[in-house]
């Protein structure tokens, strides 16, 4: 059988879905429509059929997007799959209502609301095209249940085709419990964009207090690339001492290794994954009380939930890890580990995707 996934994104399909991929190509042909952005040879060394393809990420325009449109139409005409997997908004709301045409059985994945919805002008135009994308659509993975329960509130898509998943799971192998570490400063991570809707805003006012009560025991780690707006916040967080800048990262792992609790104030998630990476390895996490994050934490034992956009609250949560017992954050720390092990295990998230795609 062949199976086509369209993406917007090749380095992150390779981040989240490569187990789900390699599983598949023990018994299927997988061809992926994608734009290259780092992994590509990768998949064509594991077996897939790789097609470069051009999507402008920013914007919903139809008419902008007719290019598109009219590169999905071809790809299906020449490729003919069996069934087809689409990921991120684009390649749902257009790839979507190509395959209902061409009689083609496809599967969508919500990973997320993002801004689309937070915009009620925007929401509404969006929900418009999702309701013509599912149609005919065969299942919808979503990543949390909030994000579910809202495609169901705006009758985007029927109960009967809703599959929600634990996000796409963490790899407990790849992630491997690390043994707690023994500094007499507290290290916070935050691991990401830098960007507004990540929570930064209130990530940094907090540590600003938390530097003025605790001074040289505590620090914020900052990985990850940040928009324009936020280079010279970052430069004088470093010069003031609050926080260490590393910028991007593409192996994680040690970054887990040496913090004592990572931090991630957002706004929306579909499932975050560097929760799900963090807790693996054994990091307590400070998360907003929001779908796609607050299902990571089991509140008080592996980490600590605040209200979304607080920086009060945030602040209090981050205050009250710091003043715990150096055992009972480490504690935490396993407890994250077993929860993931319970939950998370990207194992079984595979394994539920491959009988709902009736592909097991």
């Amino acid at each position: 059988m062949k199976i086509l996934i369209i993406t917007n994104h090749s380095y992150m399909l390779y981040q989240f879905r490569k187990e789900l991929i390699e599983t598949l190509l023990k018994k299927h042909e997988v061809v992926l429509s994608m734009p290259f952005a780092g992994h590509e040879e990768d998949f064509q060394a594991m077996g897939c059929k790789c097609i470069n393809t051009k999507i402008d990420r920013r914007g919903i325009n139809p008419l902008k997007d007719l290019h598109l449109i009219k590169f999905y139409n071809k790809l299906l005409k020449e490729e003919k799959p069996d069934k087809v997997i689409t990921y991120s908004i684009k390649p749902n709301i257009y790839a979507g209502p190509l395959c209902a045409w061409k009689k083609i059985p496809y599967y969508a994945n919500v990973q997320g609301l993002g801004t689309a919805f937070q915009k009620p002008g925007l929401a509404q135009f969006v929900t418009l095209l999702y309701k013509a994308a599912f149609i005919k659509v065969q299942k919808v993975f979503f990543e949390n249940k909030g994000n579910a329960g809202e495609f169901l509130k705006r009758r985007i898509v029927k109960k009967k085709k809703i599959k929600v998943l634990n996000g796409a799971g963490v790899n407990l192998e790849h992630y491997s419990y690390t043994e707690y570490p023994e500094t007499n400063v507290i290290h916070f991570l935050y691991l990401g964009r830098i960007m507004e809707e990540k929570g930064v805003n209130e990530l940094f006012s907090a540590m600003k207090r938390l530097k003025k009560e605790f001074g040289d025991k505590v620090i914020l780690d900052i990985v990850g690339f940040f928009e324009e707006e936020y280079k010279e916040t970052i430069e004088d967080l470093v010069e003031k001492g609050i926080a260490k800048f590393h910028g991007f990262q593409k192996e994680t792992r040690p970054w887990y290794g040496m913090a004592h609790c990572v931090v991630l104030p957002s706004y929306h998630e579909g499932m975050s994954n560097v929760l799900l990476e963090a807790s693996a390895m054994g990091r307590p996490v400070i998360t907003s009380n929001i779908p796609g994050c607050k299902e990571a934490v089991d509140e008080g034992k592996t980490g600590f939930l605040c209200q979304v956009k607080d920086e009060e609250s945030l602040y209090e949560k981050m205050k009250e890890f710091l003043l715990l017992p150096d055992e009972e954050k480490e504690q935490m720390g396993i407890n994250a580990r077993k929860y993931m092990e319970h939950y998370f295990d990207k194992k079984k998230v595979v394994g539920q995707t491959l009988k709902t795609l009736e592909l097991k």
